[in-house]
């Protein structure tokens, strides 16, 4: 990045809601991976803790 590169022309409405639509489904699928994760991990620490010794022995 030198400084020299043009100034990109400014986005339609169109453009704009296109993008934002773009971005609020990524946003959405993210929150979707990380409650996922989330509850996979409560769900391994509740069966740990409900059975604690099958893992002894």
């Amino acid at each position: 990045m030198t400084g020299t590169e043009p100034a990109l022309p400014p986005l339609s409405l169109a453009e704009s809601a296109a993008i934002a639509r773009r971005r609020r489904g990524r946003n959405i699928a993210m929150l979707v991976v990380l409650a996922g994760i989330a509850v996979l991990f409560y769900a391994i620490a509740m069966v740990k803790l409900a059975k604690p010794d099958l893992g002894a022995g």
